[in-house]
């Protein structure tokens, strides 16, 4: 081929493909989901051992709960997963007699869940369930040997399935006691769970026994099969009803039923990854998840791209739903109603660090949604639409949504009680003081300016306590709900009391102006924040910093990163702390015992940063777990808020919106906090995407033509001073030759 033939060749080839995609070329017209992670690769993907919002991004596809959660119904409603139906607990008293359904807690040992399994369910394909002809597992004895290079289950010859049934539950609940893996509800499990705290004492000695004699840093230890020792709590009664017995009465286990930690696991998985040179292969359930959800893991590359593809034995029965809010219909999301789920065939989420070049992605269409663990996205692009005419123009035209909302999160400033300042104080006199200083900074501090007009990317509604909007039990947006220490309640709203009323408070606490009354000296105060200080944080703690000074109080910033930070909490080395909660299930206990005394995160490991500790709430908060919903539960509710306001552990921050952003073809997306199962409710309209994806990522050609042009006269010119030379020597030849 002549250069000139190939410079063409090149620059036909180049403008055929050349674009700005980073999918392989085509990627955009199939049936897929595009979205990014910016954490490192999940860490577990156990069902045991994850509990980071980043890692639900993947298991909550995988795995398939007992219950979940209607999808558009507010408040949160639950609905059968694995589980054939949503049922109620009865009741027995110390003897096993059955009691009525409204006898007193105080009557109540056990209550008793029979649950029934759905039937026909089946696992996705895995070879740990791999049989020859005669049913032998074909790969539950290799050797290190036979596992060879193998790097995941896709690498083995054949892959099986089986039918779920009701002990995959129990073995299940059993693993939460095993010694061997990160069980991070263990305890809370084991005070609830009847004989589960006995069951972990009987196999820390049973690990032990197996264990004997091998080396302590084995990192493939073997088999430890759970089915050979009963639970008391977690029982098949036949193949398709488990029974689950909860000490005394405890309504909030339903909630619990409805995460990956009571998802069915299969013993063969267990079995499969115990083996020799399993986890040097990377071959464990905390890459390689065996589940009976809509979707299963086929692409594991450690902090650069995950990718997950339909279940194809996943159940027909998991219908779209027909009904939500009255919003759901105009919005569209009820257009798809009894279509069996999922829509999507294949997830891909790629590793992208950082946020801009997300929202970039995003704008070119090359992501679907940004990341679906955060709640945050449509927040900050709504802010970034609202900017300028110009952009709230292109945003429109191209058809993004954001959908928002406030959800069951919170954000707030927490004080230490441990602190003798800031804290409950030891004396009664101190412990006045303490109050009404803590009630001034609460005044002082105005989240409605913060976090409603300057943060906006942030932004949500002053908070009144610790029970959010959106469950049971809340007065927020209520005259009944505001804080009386904070708020006054006028002309139908709640409305924050003056920095003058604030000052007053610090002078009886003994502070006047911001300094000891009996010293002289300005009270100065430590902010313990817990991230490296970027401009970003930057710009938030200089404005905490003023919220302080309005007091006279100095405000000095303790930034440490996040591991550091956990350190500091855990020795109760703080003492002002910004802090949040993303609700597990849709309880009040979920926030409430954020304050609960046993719960002190210094003095025993808890989710009580602020280590918080007063009897009477204590007292109430234990009656409170055993109540329905209902007039008693909102009474005692009630309560336990009134004493947090006086006590002010808290200056109780903001409810933030729920914000996500979806692409124009992304269809039937709905915030939804507790919700992390959303992709199976989502329908990608592929020919759309495809089609605008190119119309807004039209390459700009000329630049090419120019070069190639600029290319070829370079050629042609070369090609012609050749010739000449060529021309020239040889008539210089021909003289020669004449003489």
């Amino acid at each position: 081929m002549s250069a000139w033939r190939l410079l063409v060749a090149l620059l036909v080839a180049c403008l055929a493909g050349c674009d700005n995609s980073p999918h392989p070329h085509g990627a955009e017209r199939g049936n897929t989901l595009f979205m990014a992670f910016t954490e490192r690769s999940p860490r577990y993907l156990d069902p045991i051992s994850s509990y980071a919002a980043p890692e639900s991004t993947f298991t909550y596809q995988i795995y398939e709960p007992l219950y979940g959660y209607h999808y558009l119904k507010r408040p949160y409603e639950l609905i059968p997963r694995g589980a054939a139906a949503v049922v109620k607990p009865y009741y027995l008293d110390a003897g096993g007699k059955r009691l009525p359904d409204d006898a007193p807690a105080e009557q109540i040992a056990e209550s008793v869940y029979d649950i029934p399994i759905r039937k026909g369910v089946r696992y996705a394909p895995h070879p740990a369930f791999a049989t020859d002809a005669q049913g032998h597992y074909l790969y539950h004895h290799l050797s290190r040997a036979e596992l060879g290079d193998k790097r995941s289950p896709w690498d083995f010859a054949k892959q099986g399935t089986r039918e779920l049934v009701a002990e995959d539950y129990v073995y299940a609940l059993k693993r939460h006691a095993s010694p061997r893996i990160e069980a991070p509800v263990y305890g809370l499990f084991a005070e609830h769970v009847i004989g589960l705290k006995d069951f972990g004492e009987l196999l820390r000695r049973e690990s032990a026994k197996q264990l004997a004699g091998l080396p302590e840093t084995l990192a493939d230890k073997p088999f430890l099969d759970l089915r050979r020792w009963p639970l008391a709590g977690a029982q098949a009664l036949d193949k398709y009803t488990l029974r689950i017995r909860i000490k005394g009465k405890y309504p909030q286990w339903q909630y619990w039923m409805a995460m990956p930690f009571v998802a069915p696991l299969p013993w063969e998985a267990d079995a499969f990854y115990a083996q020799p040179g399993m986890s040097d292969a990377g071959l464990s359930l905390n890459q390689w998840p065996v589940g009976t959800g809509p979707y299963m893991m086929t692409v594991y590359q450690q902090d650069r791209q995950h990718v997950m593809e339909r279940n194809p034995y996943y159940r027909k029965d998991d219908l779209y739903p027909c009904e939500g809010e009255p919003e759901d219909g105009p919005a569209g999301r009820l257009a798809d109603c009894g279509k069996p789920m999922p829509f999507v065939d294949r997830i891909v989420a790629d590793e992208v660090k950082e946020r801009e070049p997300i929202k970039e992605l995003f704008k070119q269409g090359w992501l679907d949604l940004p990341e679906l663990d955060r709640a945050d996205w449509g927040v900050e692009f709504l802010v970034d639409k609202n900017d300028s005419d110009s952009v709230r123009q292109r945003f429109d035209e191209r058809g993004y949504q954001f959908p928002m909302r406030v959800d069951i999160t919170n954000w707030y400033l927490g004080f230490n009680w441990l602190d003798p300042v800031i804290g409950r104080g030891d004396t009664p006199g101190q412990q006045q003081k303490n109050r009404k200083l803590r009630q001034a900074i609460s005044i002082a501090i105005d989240w409605e300016e913060g976090y409603g007009r300057i943060f906006r990317n942030k932004g949500g509604d002053a908070a009144m306590g610790p029970v959010p909007p959106g469950v049971f039990g809340t007065r927020e947006g209520t005259a009944e709900g505001v804080d009386a220490v904070t708020h006054r309640w006028v002309n139908g709203h709640a409305e924050r009391r003056s920095i003058e009323e604030a000052k007053a408070l610090m002078a009886e606490a003994g502070y006047p102006d911001g300094r000891d009354a009996k010293t002289g000296k300005p009270l100065v105060l430590s902010y313990d924040f817990n991230r490296v200080v970027t401009p970003e944080f930057k710009a938030e703690n200089d404005w905490m910093v003023k919220q302080f000074a309005k007091l006279g109080i100095q405000l000095e910033i303790r930034a440490t990163d996040f591991n550091q930070f956990q350190d500091k909490i855990l020795k109760g080395k703080h003492q002002i702390f910004w802090w949040g909660w993303f609700a597990d299930y849709p309880d009040a206990e979920n926030f409430l015992f954020l304050l609960y005394g046993p719960n002190a995160k210094s003095l025993h490991e808890g989710e009580n940063v602020a280590n918080y500790q007063n009897p009477e709430y204590d007292r109430l908060y234990k009656q409170m777990q055993t109540l329905e919903n209902g007039p008693a539960k909102q009474q005692v509710i009630d309560q336990m808020v009134k004493i947090v306001q006086q006590d002010a552990p808290w200056a109780f921050g903001y409810w933030s919106y729920s914000g996500l952003a979806f692409q124009s073809w992304l269809h039937n997306g709905k915030p939804g906090v507790v919700i992390r199962d959303q992709v199976r409710f989502m329908r990608v309209d592929a020919a759309e995407r495809a089609r605008k994806v190119h119309a807004w990522n039209d390459p700009v050609w000329w630049p090419l033509l120019v070069l190639g042009a600029g290319i070829a006269a370079i050629a042609w010119q070369t090609r012609r001073s050749f010739m000449q030379r060529e021309r020239a020597v040889a008539a210089g030849y021909s003289g020669k030759g004449a003489a």
